[in-house]
């Protein structure tokens, strides 16, 4: 039988999220049913609700930084049990036959992989709701186990600005001595900051704002360059390997191609749409450098990375709010007034 569940949502995209009732899906023989515990607000669920992007369908229920404890196993489930915390991030299903999704890089789906809202599912056809609600049912294949040591409302974020800056930082082979600077400071680039300084990286900040220094450091920056003096800028000329770039608006980002190294590379990890002004391609051509572009990542990586972040005790930095000042939450998002990341307290749901 389908599971009547109570969430929140936009009905519009001018309208305000608010209480929602709706049905998750009979689960089947590879499901867990999951208790809702903590879920991470994304800037992505602010754009989503607001179709910003142009692609959202309505009712939305926003969500993809899921935390909560299995109630139910399918026949067919061997990974889970009853208890067990564990964690859903952007995806709740791929197609698994195409080359990305054999090599672990759902991702990066050929057919598309289904987003954990917003999406379709490929058996039922039904749209998929997120985490802000009260449960929601899953493909053993497509849950994440969360080491218990940690502070599971503070784990939350890892689940999209953890996995979505950890991908590059390991795809690009950082380890201990790499140089690796991040622009900007925000959700995405203050889990950037503790990751690769906790792989051994020699790390900096880029930054417009001279007051971030001090928590940049406290983060794991090792230097702070402030993007607009230009004597900071010339003094780090051919200085990073890589560069994570995750300024989710349009920039400039010219000024920072003659800080990589030979075969250095820039990636995005935040912007999504036209880059705007145009890029000079002469750093390119002479130091034979690279710009990129990142999405999240797979399950397997997704799980090193919670793995890797419950060795080295590493959590986001994160504001619990209650469901109900999620539009606030919104508002302040819109404003950066949030160090670093809001995190939703799903027991104060309530119709």
């Amino acid at each position: 039988m389908t599971m009547k569940v109570l969430g929140y949502a936009a009905q519009s995209n001018k309208a305000p999220l608010a209480p929602f009732h709706f049905e998750r899906r009979d689960p089947r023989a590879d499901d867990v049913v999951i208790d809702i515990l903590y879920c991470g607000v994304c800037h992505s669920d602010l754009h989503q609700a607001r179709n910003d992007w142009g692609f959202s369908q309505y009712p939305i229920v926003p969500g993809h930084e899921i935390i909560g404890r299995v109630v139910s196993a399918g026949a067919g489930v061997s990974k889970f049990k009853p208890g067990d915390l564990v964690g859903i991030g952007c995806m709740v299903d791929s197609c698994r036959e195409c080359n990305p999704c054999k090599q672990g890089l759902e991702q990066y789906c050929e057919e598309g992989n289904v987003q954990t809202y917003n999406g379709i599912d490929r058996h039922d056809h039904r749209p998929t709701f997120g985490g802000y609600s009260q449960s929601i049912v899953c493909s053993q294949d497509f849950v994440l186990r969360i080491p218990e040591n940690l502070d599971a409302q503070a784990v939350a974020p890892l689940l999209c600005a953890g996995i979505t800056t950890w991908s590059p930082l390991r795809r690009w082979g950082v380890k201990k001595g790499s140089k690796v600077a991040v622009i900007g400071l925000g959700g995405l680039g203050h889990m950037a900051l503790k990751l690769a300084h906790a792989l051994g990286a020699e790390v900096t900040l880029f930054t417009r704002s001279p007051g971030k220094e001090a928590d940049a450091r406290r983060l794991g920056a090792h230097h702070v360059v402030l993007s607009t003096d230009a004597k900071q800028m010339e003094a780090v000329h051919g200085e990073f390997e890589l560069i994570i770039d995750t300024v989710p608006y349009t920039h400039d980002i010219n000024a920072y191609l003659s800080t990589l190294t030979l075969d250095g590379t820039l990636v995005f990890v935040g912007l999504l749409g036209p880059l705007e002004p145009t890029i000079n391609t002469i750093p390119l051509l002479i130091g034979r450098r690279s710009v990129s572009g990142s999405a999240i990542g797979g399950i397997a990586e997704t799980q090193e990375m919670l793995d890797f972040c419950g060795e080295h005790n590493i959590t986001a930095d994160s504001e619990l709010i209650r469901m109900d000042e999620i539009n606030d939450a919104f508002e302040r998002l819109l404003k950066s007034d949030v160090k670093y990341r809001f995190v939703i307290d799903m027991k104060t749901l309530s119709a």
